[in-house]
């Protein structure tokens, strides 16, 4: 799978919002996957400040849609939020999202039934560090 970001938005979004999308790839293990593809998708703009009041959306596959369907060319149509995050609170002055001309922005899937209320805690994981030593 990959991600477009569309900064200027698309569609609903275009001119007022940040858009993001997930798009479901070809791959060597489609084979063995399940399908279509059920599971909710998390998206997290990071507050690069402190406060830590990340943008958080989520939605869920209509798995009757083609775009969540095993790929049969490289790509799958794309599927997810057109107004993600509204553009105006990007672009104010040292808005917390932007850092050193950086945005950082973390795509989850969940492969369980998580409550919502849990979401801001797993915002602050890092899979990227190994904690066994």
């Amino acid at each position: 799978m990959c991600a477009r970001l569309h900064l200027n938005g698309v569609d609903d979004g275009l001119g007022a919002h940040i858009s993001l999308f997930l798009v479901l790839m070809k791959g060597k293990h489609d084979g063995i996957l399940s399908w279509p593809f059920p599971f909710r998708i998390i998206f997290n703009l990071y507050d690069q400040t402190d406060k830590k009041q990340h943008i958080i959306d989520t939605f869920r596959p209509d798995v009757r849609s083609s775009s969540f369907q095993r790929p049969s060319l490289e790509m799958n149509i794309a599927s997810g939020i057109p107004k993600f995050c509204p553009l105006a609170i990007i672009e104010q002055e040292n808005n917390p999202y932007i850092r050193e001309n950086s945005i950082y922005i973390k795509i989850m899937v969940d492969f369980s039934e998580v409550p919502n209320d849990v979401l801001p805690l797993a915002s602050n994981l890092n899979p990227g560090i190994s904690i066994h030593r």
